[in-house]
Parts: structure tokens; sequence; C-alpha cells
């Protein structure tokens, strides 16, 4: 959640900045220095957006050396893009962007009449932008599952399939055009947007029954061609309904992982919480739920590798039996509905401000082990990192 408001802030900088432009009120040039300064404290060295805020604020303060002639301006522009370039590597599109700002700070610098903030405008080619596409198609796919369900076709998709989805589709050609119009830093915001909503992924968490389809059995088909049975229909279902939400793409643990080859079983269960935490949305059906029934008959909240699934994700919807959402609850996270968040409670003997804003670590470490001390699993090392304490 966190993550999602800080990039809220940075997105109203970039509209306070664009204010400036159009307008030349000093007063919203101002207020997007203010909001990149504290998008800049929520990024703080280490973090993986820290260089690009860093250049998000120098950008500010040039506009505004230009509009005010504070000297100050410029020389904190300077240093802020030497620090996002000694985090950068050459080579990489926000290394050059950082890099051909800093030299034209410095040419303003050495050169008063070289003061329009529009030099840093670049004429990019169709060439360099698909370059910069592609780093930031890479960047997003990093952190991403593997295989994915593509929600249109119902076929599973390696990482190269779904980059091919995506560059042979329209969203790819119109990126391209849109992106040439822009100016370095807004071009970059705006391939990153385009991108990030592209792959937005739904995980899927559910006890599993009988006929689970497995990774071979779906390989090289689409789900919806085969009989609706068993755990296929499940499949089905969940798909049909990450679709319904706008959602091109999903992720279920019984078919996205070759669980016949150990290092990436291993590697799943390892990355599993980042992928539930990164996830746009979290669909957990409880099978075991009627559509007048509560949580506390589900034996889905006794599961060990539930927890995590329950904890690390900021948007969650539950459904029940027939695939209607739960207590027929209209809403697009249930965490965030203050009667499902006292379900919870009561049923997982979770407080709420663990439920809505968990964070991994041993802050409360025997409240964290207790959670987990009631329920079962078929692996003795379920527990996450997030939960283990040596505490006794």
């Amino acid at each position: 959640m966190l993550s999602r408001a800080t990039d809220t802030l940075c997105a109203i900088g970039h509209f306070c900045r664009g204010r400036f432009r159009t307008q030349q009120a000093l007063v919203d040039l101002n207020e997007a220095i203010r909001f990149h300064r504290f998008v800049l404290q929520l990024r703080p060295a280490g973090h993986a957006s820290h260089p690009s805020s860093l250049h998000h604020l120098a950008l500010c303060l040039i506009e505004r050396f230009h509009d005010t002639a504070i000297v100050g301006d410029l020389d904190e522009a300077i240093s802020l893009e030497r620090k996002a370039l000694e985090l950068s590597a050459p080579g990489d599109p926000s290394y050059d962007i950082s890099n051909d700002c800093l030299a034209t700070c410095l040419q303003m610098k050495i050169s008063p009449q070289v003061s329009r903030v529009s030099s840093i405008r670049s004429v990019a080619t169709e060439y360099e932008v698909s370059q910069v596409i592609r780093h930031v198609i890479f960047e997003i796919l990093e952190t991403a599952p593997t295989r994915l369900l593509h929600t249109h076709t119902g076929t599973l998709c390696d990482r190269d399939s779904q980059i091919s989805y995506f560059t042979s589709g329209p969203q790819y050609k119109q990126l391209l055009s849109s992106a040439l119009s822009y100016d370095p830093v807004e071009r970059a915001c705006h391939i990153h947007t385009a991108v990030s909503r592209y792959f937005r992924f739904v995980m899927f968490s559910h006890r599993w029954g009988e006929g689970e389809p497995i990774l071979h059995d779906i390989q090289g088909r689409a789900i919806y061609d085969m009989p609706p049975s068993g755990g296929m229909k499940k499949l089905q279902k969940f798909c049909l309904t990450a679709l319904k939400r706008g959602y091109l793409w999903a992720w279920s643990d019984t078919c996205c992982i070759d669980k016949t080859s150990s290092a990436e079983l291993q590697e799943a269960i390892g990355s599993m919480f980042g992928w539930y935490r990164r996830s746009h949305l979290t669909i957990v059906y409880l099978a075991d739920v009627a559509e007048s029934g509560s949580f506390d008959s589900s034996h889905w909240f006794g599961r060990g590798w539930t927890l995590q699934e329950l904890l690390a994700p900021d948007t969650i919807l539950f459904y029940t039996r027939n695939w209607s959402l739960y207590k027929n609850l209209e809403s697009s996270n249930h965490k965030t509905d203050d009667a499902v968040l006292e379900e919870l409670t009561r049923a997982t003997g979770i407080a709420s401000r663990f439920l809505t804003n968990f964070t991994p670590g041993v802050d409360d470490a025997r409240s964290r082990l207790q959670w987990a001390s009631s329920r079962r699993t078929e692996r003795c090392h379920y527990l996450p990192s997030h939960y283990r304490s040596s505490h006794p």
C-alpha cells in the first residue's frame, strides 16, 4: 500500500509540474518540488526507484532556476543528477537521461545565456524509444512470476510469450507512437505506467482439491477448451473472473510452476510472498463457504500456506463456492471493508492493522508464530522468513 501511495504522490508531482508549464504559476512548481522531495524520502538510497526520483526532483529545480535564477536550485539539481548517475549503469536508459540532464545543467552553469529548460528535451528515434520500452518490460517482469495464464485465450505463457503478446499487439504500437512526443523523464514515466498496466497480474489462493491440473496438463493447450470438471473448472472460473475484472494475466500455484524441477519449485517458494505482495489483485476461492456462509466454516483459514496469501497482498477479494463475492459485497478490495476485516480478525486472530499493512520482520514475533501455530501444512518448511524468529 505504501508503494502505491508513493506512486500517487509522484504522479501528483508530475501533474503540478505539467500545470506549471501550461499556466506558468510558480506555486504549482513549488508544489511539484515539495511532492518530489517527499517521494525521495519514501524511496531512500537502495530503493529501485531512487535514481529516477532524484532525476524528477532535479528537473523541477532546473525549471525553477530558469524562472527565478536562484543559483542554489541549479547547484542542487547538478548534485542530484550526479547521485543518480552513481546509482545507474552506463548503457541504461536512466543513465543516459541523467547524463544528458547533467550536461545541460553544467552548460547552463558556465553559460548563463543557455537558460531554457526545453534544451533538456531531445528528439528520440523510434529505435531509442523501443529500447527504453524493452528495458522497462524486463525490469517489470523480473519481479513477476515466470509463467502466467493469458486470460483472453486460456493459454499458459512463459516470459518470452508474454513479451511477444505485448510487442505484437496494438498497445505496443500506440505506446511507441505516443512516447515519441514526450521529453526523456516524462517519456520514461509514460512508458513505465503503460507497461505496468499491461502486465498487471492476479494471484490465486485456494485449497487444493481433486483433479487439480498441473503444468504438463495444460502446456500448449487452452484451458477454456478442456473439459470443465474438478480442478480444471475451478481454474477456468478463476481465469474468467480475472478477465471480467479487466486483467490479462493470472497465476495459479497448480499449473504455473514446474513441480518436477526441484530448483524451480524452491525458487517459487522463496518468491511467492513477493509475488502476492506485487500482485494487483489476489482472488481467494473458498470452496467450502456457501453464498450465505461465513469465514468461520472455511478450512482455508486453517492451512499453513494461505497465511502469507492472506497477509502479503494489498488488494484481495474473497469468492464463495458458486463464485459470487463474499456476502455479495461489491468491492474492489475486501481489505478496505470494515465488516470483512472484523470477520477476518475473528476467524484468524490477526489484528486488522496486520491484515491491511503487514510488514516482513521479527517485530511482534510471538504473535506471528502464534498465527502460524494453529495452521496445518504438508511441508515442514512452510513458515516463510517473514514469520520466523530466534525466540523460543
